[in-house]
Parts: C-alpha cells; sequence; structure tokens
C-alpha cells in the first residue's frame, strides 16, 4: 500500500504540478518525508510529527476599534487577580509582569466593548487554526517574496486594509482544561477540571506568535517528563471564549468548566433587536459556528446543535431558541446509519440535519426558513442567490447547506483551483480529494456564502451580528498540507474582501466592528520559507 501512495505521488509530480509550484511543494514532501520550506510538528527530520492543534499565541485584527483596552499594560496576564478569574486558579508559569498578549476571552469584551460604544454591526471572522505562521506562509506565496518576518505582515488583504482604524495584537488560547468527560443523552459532565489545566508559559513558548520556542513539546503537551504542562485547545472551548467570554473545557459548547450554561454575544444582542446570522465553509453544527448561539455539553451532538440554531426543540433546549436569522454552510451529503457520539436520539441519516428537521424549518412547510440546498444539476450561486431574493422579499430567515463528500466545501488550494494533492496519514486518509464538475458547479464559496448573509441580515434588522468561519483552514492544516491551507487563507481572504466591499457600499465603518482572528494555531514551523514565495513567482 505505501508502494501505491508513492507511485500515486511520484505521478501528480509528473502530470502539471510544475506550473502548480505550491502542489509540487506539498507533493514532494509527502513523497520524501520533508521538506526544505518547513516541517508540522516539533521534529525538524520530519515534514509531519503533529498533526493536531498547539498552544501558540493566535493572531488577532480589528477594524473599527483598537485594542488597547486589552494588551500591553492592561493584559489580563499582568494580573493575578484577572489570571485566577478566567482560569478558577492562578496556572504555573502564566503570570508575566511583560505581556503583551491579551487572552482569548477578550474577544468576547472587544466586541460587547463596541456594542456599548454604539456599534450596530458586528462581524467576528474566524479563520479556523489560522496561526502567525499558517498567515506568513499565504502571505509570502501570494507575494512571491518574504515580505517581513515579526509583526502584522503585508500581503494579505486584512493584513494591508487601512480604510478604518485597525489594529494588531495577539492572545493565548489555552483553555480551563482538557479531559473532562461528558455525557449528550444527559447533558451533565463527570469530571470538572478535567486531566490537564490551562496556562501559557511564555518562556518556553514565546513573548510574541513569531518568537522562537523553546521547548519544542510544550506546545502540545507532549513529553511525560515535562516540568510544566497546559492544555492546548480545541475549536469547541476557543470558540466558547470568543462567544461567550469564559474558559471552560475542550468540547464545551457554550457551557462553563461544570457543565451550566452561559449565554454567546448573539442570544444577548438578539434580545436587543440584533439579527444573527452564521457562515462557514464547513459543517453547519461545527464547534465555531455551533459555539455562535447554541449549548451543549460536547461538540459531537451535531444534530441537536443544528436544532439550537435554527430554533428547533433540542436536548439541551426543549422548548427551543429563537432560531439565527441566517445559517449557511456545509454537511450536505453526509450520511450515517449509526453516531454513538450524538447519544441516543441521533436520527439515522445526515449527520448534521435531520430530513424531519429540514422539513420543519422549510417555509415550504409553514416554518421561518427560506431553505437553499445543494441541488442536481443546479448551479449553486444561482439556487443561493434565488434564495437570498425570496427571504428579503417575504421577510423570512435564510438556510443554505452545501457541500461535497467530507461535509465542506470543495478545497480552494494555492492556486486559486480546486485540485489538492495528497496529505499526511495512513494510505487511505491520505489520498488527494477529487471534485467532480457537478461538485463545483453545485457548491458556493465562502465569499458568496458571505454576501448572500450580509444582504440578509440587513434587510431584516439596521442592527446585526455575524460570524463567518473559514473553517478549511483547520482541515487543511490538521492534514499538514500546506497547499491546502495557503488555498483557504486565500479563500477566507476572499470573504474578508466581500465583507469590507459590502461595508464601503452601505454607510461605511461608522457603528461598525470587524474582528478578523484565529480560534486556535498548528504547528507549522517555516525553516525557509522564501520557498513559498520563490516558487510563486
Amino acid at each position: 500500500m505505501r508502494l501505491f501512495v508513492l507511485v500515486l505521488l511520484a505521478s501528480q509530480l509528473s502530470i502539471g504540478l510544475a506550473s502548480d509550484p505550491i502542489a509540487e511543494i506539498q507533493a514532494k514532501a509527502i513523497a520524501d518525508g520533508k521538506a526544505d520550506f518547513g516541517h508540522w510538528g516539533p521534529n525538524p527530520d520530519k515534514y509531519s510529527s503533529w498533526t493536531s492543534h498547539s498552544n501558540r499565541l493566535i493572531p488577532i485584527y480589528t477594524f473599527g476599534r483598537s485594542l488597547s483596552d486589552f494588551t500591553g499594560a492592561n493584559s489580563v496576564y499582568r494580573s493575578e487577580e484577572q489570571l485566577r478569574q478566567i482560569y478558577g486558579q492562578l496556572p504555573s508559569h502564566t503570570l508575566n509582569p511583560n505581556a503583551q498578549y491579551c487572552d482569548q476571552t477578550d474577544v468576547y469584551r472587544i466586541q460587547q466593548a463596541a456594542v456599548v460604544e454604539g456599534a450596530k454591526r458586528v462581524i467576528l471572522f474566524v479563520f479556523d487554526g489560522m496561526d502567525w505562521q499558517t498567515t506568513w506562509a499565504a502571505a509570502t506565496a501570494k507575494k512571491g517574496e518574504v515580505a517581513y518576518r515579526d509583526g502584522r505582515g503585508t500581503g494579505l488583504a486584512f493584513q494591508d486594509y487601512r480604510g478604518t482604524e485597525t489594529d494588531f495584537g495577539f492572545f493565548v488560547t489555552s483553555p480551563h482544561n482538557n479531559g473532562t468527560n461528558a455525557s449528550v443523552d444527559n447533558q451533565q459532565i463527570a469530571n470538572p477540571g478535567g486531566k490537564t489545566g490551562g496556562g501559557y508559559d511564555a518562556e518556553r513558548c514565546g513573548q510574541t506568535p513569531w518568537a522562537p520556542i523553546a521547548d519544542a513539546n510544550y506546545p502540545i503537551t507532549a513529553g511525560g517528563d515535562l516540568e510544566v504542562k497546559h492544555a492546548y485547545t480545541d475549536s469547541a472551548s476557543s470558540a466558547t471564549s470568543m462567544t461567550a467570554g469564559i474558559k471552560t473545557y475542550n468540547n464545551a459548547i457554550n457551557v462553563d468548566s461544570v457543565g451550566r450554561e452561559v449565554l454567546p454575544i448573539a442570544r444577548t444582542l438578539q434580545q436587543d433587536g440584533f439579527a444573527i446570522g452564521v457562515v462557514s465553509s464547513v459543517p453547519i453544527s461545527h464547534a465555531t459556528p455551533a459555539c455562535a448561539y447554541a449549548n451543549n455539553v460536547h461538540r459531537s451532538d451535531y444534530q441537536d446543535l443544528t436544532r439550537d440554531l435554527l430554533g428547533l426543540p433540542s436536548i439541551f433546549h426543549p422548548g427551543g431558541l429563537s432560531g439565527v436569522d441566517v445559517l449557511l454552510g456545509a454537511g450536505w451529503g453526509e450520511e450515517a446509519d449509526k453516531d454513538g457520539a450524538q447519544g441516543a436520539n441521533f436520527v439515522p441519516g445526515n449527520q448534521y440535519l435531520t430530513s424531519q428537521d429540514l422539513h420543519t424549518c422549510s417555509s415550504e412547510n409553514g416554518g421561518s426558513y427560506v431553505v437553499a440546498q445543494r441541488t442536481s444539476g443546479k448551479e449553486g450561486v444561482k439556487v443561493l442567490d434565488s434564495a437570498v431574493y425570496s427571504a428579503i422579499d417575504k421577510k423570512q430567515r435564510l438556510f443554505g447547506f452545501f457541500g461535497v463528500k467530507g461535509g465542506h466545501l470543495p478545497y480552494q488550494t494555492a492556486d486559486g483551483s480546486y485540485n489538492p494533492v495528497a496529505s499526511v496519514g495512513n494510505p487511505a486518509s491520505a489520498a488527494a480529494e477529487v471534485y467532480s464538475p457537478d461538485d463545483l458547479s453545485e457548491n458556493v464559496t465562502l465569499s458568496q456564502m458571505t454576501q448572500a448573509a450580509l444582504d440578509v441580515l440587513d434587510s431584516r434588522s439596521s442592527k446585526w451580528w455575524l460570524m463567518v468561519e473559514a473553517g478549511d483552514v483547520d482541515w487543511a492544516n490538521h492534514s499538514n498540507n500546506i497547499d491546502n491551507s495557503i488555498g483557504a487563507v486565500l479563500s477566507g481572504e476572499m470573504a474578508f474582501q466581500t465583507v469590507v466591499n459590502w461595508i464601503e457600499d452601505h454607510g461605511g465603518w461608522q457603528d461598525t466592528l470587524v474582528v478578523l482572528t484565529a480560534d486556535h494555531g498548528h504547528y507549522l514551523v517555516l525553516d525557509q520559507p522564501e520557498l513559498l514565495g520563490a516558487r510563486a513567482q
């Protein structure tokens, strides 16, 4: 089987990848097991020695407000009292009188402060899994050169935009803990506190995201003899921090470290007349989009999380929530007969949306949503545009459901096409995805969904909150696929430009806040980033 994979990779190199330089780099790295441009994980001698998250500091860009209330002298990491408040204790090696960074929970407080100050349009743009190094790789590939080696950087639209007040910083993502167990059937947790607590040791991991890491195992809590261990976050805990302002256990969806419900900012704003929108390039009820609105003790209870988003009775909310005004994402076509992680009430069929729930929510059956879903033989963008027009005309909500096998939108690659090459993993999971013409034509892009959400939200209220998630950055980085990773960042960048264009065409930046960030990092190390740029020229 190993021989088959190597032959496949060799064939990819021989059929035209020379005109697709980043794809060539990725395919060669998988075939060789190493790459001159860099590696993933703590082992510099292997292309891939780690495929999960890390405890690295994460970049944040704000548009419409500064970060000064939360960084530098105002960092919670300079205050023992504030650290105890967010972690429930004082984590070892975490208090730092020189900290310039803020905390991930400050993302919530930035949004909250902006609304208090009068913001009527708030957009939280999450590039899932996009740490500073991922951004640097994408900017270098796009520019064709290494234009910076620290700081905010340049080359991508969100790095360069200056059409309003803008700021740049970075924050700690570590959760309350890792290792808490939860039961989706009774919506309770068994062991508050878990196995490993959170915290951040700047001496081991760096005062900035671009600083060298002194202890290669620290960011991934690896090695049995580590003097200091701090948990690294998952997407559920991190998204809860950004939407609800607390630290919690990994896998939690807007519940605290002992399993109690917390309200995400979208639901508190909804009570004040804000329309609410959620857009994602991955399944509609994966951790990040779910945290925009739902509650659950575990992120894998997908069908119930979708019910919360759509305002249907769920296991956590038997009476149902109000539901979001716009929900657009992927997951279409993902079928399963069984899913033990979703508990006893799992309904065979689509893993994210039952056929009954789809029927109930549709305006064609008396529900409140105009539904746009992938339809055989129809262009996805036309299906979506028609639904947008109908939702605005009839003053109804909008629900869009698209995707390919695997539950996501087609992966854009670094060259702007949709032609992924192989990733890491065993031979079965390493194979490159191949999309049919229908897969491409019947789907939509993150940018198109973002445009749709903006138009419908603005038709429903003069005040609205929107989450946009470029979730495929995370999926690419889990696969240690530099081609998919760069492509996903560039796809998200186009969606950001869509947001900017819309704002400038609809009254400008007054009363508007955009926060663009990531929920966590991975472990990409760029040894010779110039190779990504030089090959792009």
